[in-house]
């Protein structure tokens, strides 16, 4: 088909128009104009050939059963007019645990009104009156465990009864089945009970934190605000003491699993259990207060003996992930260490006791994509070429053949699924959008689930700055990785003003070939305005070895806040920068290193700005601090050293301090201690909260005020 002239004219103009748009908040925070979509409810099947997905159609929310291999729709397990937000299927099939209206009390923990729903009958009832904990079928579907009011419940399905196995769980005092506060931020679980394989037996916690501190938060909901009161042990306090045990269901009799050792006391963690391939036996993690030694035991669930299997130890920290599986021949398992200064991947024969190395070589492995024992191979991804990539790999159990199933430069995060003839690769690198595929065994693409195509149109109509990785100079002779995105219009021959954000806690990592980065629309929006906006990854973040992540231990803030102080050195010694015109800012970890910086790197920053930051380290939980700092009463100088309220003096440029009053993380109070500090300094500064707002500081109209909010600083500060 031919155009005239005038008709490519106007084809032209409407391009170019449209590449001219500007990004506004209303955008970001209001409109959600770039929504990032995902695969909702995606949920692998145990057969390896289908799945079930989250959908909507003419009010009705469903269920959809689709296969693997061309997406084609096998069955509707569940249509209705319930508003599903998460679901479990039993193993039949045939019943489903629906959970709805979900109401958080921490950051993983989530109160639902759950329903059982029979597939085939179409019926539904409450699982209980009330919203409940942790829904969880048993492996044979016949049964479902939850948690109410602290105490753990069986409900058999079938015969309908309901059996409390607690009885004992009171607020503030004993938890059953669920964690405190500290686990669940800490060591990133919430459901504290696990089924037997055979579902004759559940194993579960018990948390005594009568002899945890009681931390206040003030609820500002009424004329006479409220006080909420919880368990929140800070670093140098009691922690809840923990006892595992196990109930049969068959007759009612619970047994306490026997922890200690020797010389053990309970002032110890125990950050995991899980069922081995024996039925008959639990393997407790446990973990010293220092957190430098872990020690596997396995446990007779019927008589609570526990034997030592394996421990390990390190000179700084170790930290607890889900990597470790147990494999069939019933004395082997498959974990990571960092034994050799990298992250690996080993296979572990605790009767020959044998050690085989999977993956050596200088690089950091990620999370275990799937295991295929009867074949002998483990697929896994690993920061490798290049620590800001995430590749997929399977090598065999002996170490000796390793192939690369992903070649595509950026990042692939993997789900398994059953029988590893299929994997979900979510796949994206730092300007594209992400997409997700189905691929098989030898990493081909069997057909791609969602594209975000809408996305990459609506980025397509904005004036989008580069975006770019880039090596900076450190504080110690490291290059250090970092990204940066330059305005629009870019021209070397000005000087730019430049905003540097960073997190930079231990183990992070805010470079990466992903997308999107964080915040990103609103740092392009920064940029659009004629700022050149970058982040380091400084030392202690993580995927570049153990010497550069714990280098930090014992000091948090020293050597990070001196990369980041010495990278704002190096941008302004560009041609193109405004040396008298580079801020920074920060949130949680982050809003601790803005305020640090801008303190330090007095005569570097012109502003910062911290939301909800750590200052000083003697406020925050004790399984975080103490990991990287040990108890305040051995390391005095390592906490008052790099504490922001204790260099309030040197404040010179203008400061931001943004806080939630309802943050049950970094408390309040960390705010407050700086503000007093600044005003007994004769500081001029400025600060803001969120009544009732939690560490997210989000909610409603929240977010579009927050970043207004910062925006109007930054235009007028920097």
């Amino acid at each position: 088909m031919r155009l005239s002239f005038f008709a490519v004219l106007l084809l032209w103009v409407s391009s170019a128009t449209a590449q001219q748009k500007l990004i506004s908040l209303n955008d970001i925070w209001r409109d959600g104009s770039f929504a990032v979509r995902s695969v909702p409810g995606f949920n692998a099947l145990p057969d390896g050939e289908h799945y079930t997905e989250l959908d909507e159609d003419n009010g009705l929310h469903l269920i959809i059963i689709r296969s693997l291999r061309d997406g084609s729709i096998f069955g509707t397990l569940y249509s209705g007019k319930l508003a599903v937000q998460e679901y479990e299927i039993n193993k039949a099939q045939n019943k489903l645990l629906l959970l709805t209206d979900g109401e958080h009390i921490y950051r993983r923990s989530v109160l639902y009104r759950t329903y059982v729903y029979d597939a085939k009958t179409g019926k539904q009832f409450l699982l209980d009156s009330e919203k409940v904990l942790h829904a969880t079928f048993s492996p044979d579907g016949t049964q479902v465990a939850f948690v109410k009011d602290n105490n753990l419940f069986i409900q058999d399905l079938s015969t309908g009864k309901r059996t409390q196995v607690t009885r004992d769980g009171k607020r503030n005092f004993i938890i059953n089945g669920n964690c405190d506060w500290v686990y669940e931020e800490e060591f990133e679980f919430t459901r504290a009970f696990e089924w037997s394989p055979d579902s004759k037996y559940i194993a579960y916690y018990r948390f005594d934190e009568s002899k945890v501190p009681e931390y206040t938060l003030i609820k500002y909901d009424s004329i006479y605000p409220t006080p909420y009161k919880y368990k929140y042990p800070v670093a140098g306090e009691p922690n809840s003491e923990v006892h595992i045990f196990s109930y049969e269901l068959s007759t009612g009799h619970t047994q306490q699993m026997n922890l200690l050792e020797s010389g053990e006391t309970t002032d110890m963690y125990v950050p995991r259990i899980k069922w081995t391939q024996d039925p008959d036996q639990l393997c407790i993690y446990k973990m010293n207060r220092r957190q430098n030694e872990w020690t596997l035991v396995l446990a007779d669930r019927s008589t609570g003996q526990c034997v030592p299997i394996f421990r390990e130890s390190n000179k700084s920290y170790i930290e607890i992930n889900d990597n470790l599986q147990f494999l069939p021949d019933g004395h082997s398992f498959l974990f990571n260490s960092e034994q050799d200064g990298w992250n690996h991947l080993y296979i572990y024969n605790w009767k020959s006791k044998r050690m085989t190395a999977l993956t050596p070589g200088a690089f950091d492995i990620d999370e275990i994509a799937g295991v295929d024992a009867r074949a002998g191979y483990v697929y896994y991804t690993a920061a490798t070429p290049t620590p800001m990539q995430r590749q997929l790999f399977v090598v065999d159990f002996k170490g000796k053949h390793t192939r690369s199933l992903s070649q595509a430069e950026g990042t692939h995060t993997i789900t398994g699924i059953a029988g590893n003839k299929y994997f979900l690769d979510r796949f994206s690198s730092l300007n594209t959008p992400p997409v997700y595929r189905l691929i098989d065994a030898q990493g081909n693409l069997v057909r791609t689930l969602e594209d975000n195509a809408p996305l990459k149109k609506k980025m397509a109509e904005y004036k989008l700055g580069k975006m770019e990785f880039v090596q900076v100079e450190g504080a110690y002779g490291v290059k250090l990785n970092a990204w940066r995105i330059l305005p629009p219009d870019f021209d070397p021959n000005k000087k730019y003003p430049v905003l540097m954000y960073q997190y930079s806690g231990p183990g992070s990592q805010e470079v990466a070939d992903r997308f999107p980065v964080r915040d990103y629309f609103w740092h392009q929006m920064l940029a659009q305005k004629g700022y050149i906006i970058l982040c380091a990854d400084g030392t202690g973040t993580g995927f570049r070895g153990e010497a550069f992540r714990k280098k930090t231990y014992l000091q948090l803030g020293k050597y990070e806040s001196d990369d980041q102080i010495a990278v704002a050195r190096y941008l302004g010694s560009l041609p193109y920068v405004d040396k008298s015109r580079i801020g920074i800012w920060g949130w949680s970890f982050g809003g601790f290193m803005s305020s640090t910086c801008i303190l330090k790197g007095a005569d570097v920053f012109k502003m910062a700005v911290a939301v909800a930051p750590v200052t000083n380290w003697r406020f925050y939980d004790n399984i975080y601090t103490e990991r990287y700092m040990r108890r305040p009463d051995e390391n005095e100088a390592g906490y008052d050293n790099n504490a922001p309220e204790k260099m309030a003096s040197l404040l010179k440029g203008k400061f931001l301090l943004i806080h939630g009053t309802g943050d049950d993380n970094v408390h309040f109070s960390n705010s407050v201690a700086l503000v007093d500090h600044l005003i007994l300094a004769g500081k001029q500064f400025s600060t803001f909260y969120y009544p009732n707002r939690t560490h997210g500081i989000s909610g409603g109209n929240t977010r579009l005020h927050l970043y207004q909010m910062m925006t109007d600083f930054i235009l007028k500060n920097l």
